[in-house]
């Protein structure tokens, strides 16, 4: 039987990829604007993650499909055929976006993106060569081991300025995105088996938003218990579109795949990340705009990703490479 065609071209795909790519920083800075307005991460990084639940929940309701993932999710768990471990995957979704909302208003945008890009492709690097994933195990090439090293120093030197010029004290922080962007390299792999579980990304995709909500709206609960309710919320719309912006990133990544394939979709998906948060800190920064070292290490961070991404050479065992 001969494959179907995809419905457009890969360039075209590359292109919505990208801006897909783009979606991820928009949410960022959405969120850690509502948490400046709120006075409040928690509690914005709840209503972020719960805005995307709650359109999850009418696309499970709506897609015959989703309802039967869920179904055939709830059966492989009970009969111990799926670990239940294997459904936390939206804690570290959690943790990520509460991140946007507590660190990405200090360290921008930009830098905020280029310490989740490191900390994916190095997360990335070692979830593939243990084999978590549905792809299973995939041994390091020269070329992932390459582009991890090039995003660790593009992350030392998008900081350097501010450890010369003495402002050292929150550059630690980086290190948050770093962990932020491993955990969302583990949170794609156990997604992935969640999906080939489940057989339905949209149920994949609701219980990582339904799992993350629960653990945000926890800690937002014990934070307004701590200092209050917000004395004000803000009126503009779009403070609000950060759930949108995360269902509308996976939704594109899901339906693209088939005709970008993992590898050019990651490439393209990360660079869109990298291009629109420069572009946000020159408009509508978070903290310092940009930098001089900070663009050097943005660009660094790209080349990082399309290194690692090149495609190793057959293997005698027949491993491939994969973003």
């Amino acid at each position: 039987m001969t494959a179907a065609k995809p419905s457009f071209p890969v360039w075209a795909a590359l292109v919505v990829s990208g801006v897909a790519g783009m979606m991820v920083s928009t949410q960022s800075r959405v969120n850690g604007g509502l948490s400046q307005q709120l006075q409040n991460g928690y509690l914005a990084a709840a209503v972020s993650f719960g805005s995307g639940l709650v359109i999850l929940i009418v696309l499970v309701a709506c897609v015959p499909r989703g309802r039967r993932g869920l179904v055939k999710l709830r059966r492989e768990v009970a009969a111990g055929a799926y670990p239940v471990w294997g459904l936390l995957g939206g804690t570290c979704g959690a943790f990520f976006v509460l991140t946007q909302g507590l660190v990405a208003t200090v360290l921008g945008v930009a830098l905020f993106t280029v310490g989740i890009v490191a900390g994916q492709v190095s997360g990335g690097l070692v979830i593939d060569r243990v084999g978590l994933g549905p792809g299973g195990r995939i041994a390091p090439t020269t070329t992932r081991l390459i582009g991890t090293g090039l995003a660790i120093v593009a992350v030392a030197v998008s900081v350097s300025d501010r450890i010369l010029g003495g402002d050292g004290g929150s550059v630690w922080l980086i290190v948050i995105p770093v962990v932020a962007g491993i955990g969302m390299a583990w949170q794609s792999a156990v997604n992935g088996l969640v999906r080939v579980a489940a057989q339905s990304a949209i149920t994949a995709t609701f219980v990582n938003f339904l799992v993350g909500t629960v653990v945000l709206a926890i800690a937002a609960a014990v934070s307004i218990a701590v200092q209050g309710w917000p004395t004000g919320w803000p009126s503009e719309p779009w403070f609000y579109i950060g759930g949108l912006a995360g269902v509308v990133f996976i939704a594109l990544a899901t339906i693209l795949v088939r005709t970008a394939g993992v590898l050019l979709l990651s490439m393209s998906n990360v660079a869109g990340q990298l291009v629109g948060s420069v572009v946000f800190e020159v408009w509508v920064p978070l903290a310092d705009g940009v930098t001089i070292p900070l663009l050097s290490g943005v660009g660094l961070a790209l080349v990082a990703v399309v290194i690692a991404a090149l495609p190793a050479r057959p293997s005698a065992a027949g491993a491939t490479d994969r973003a």
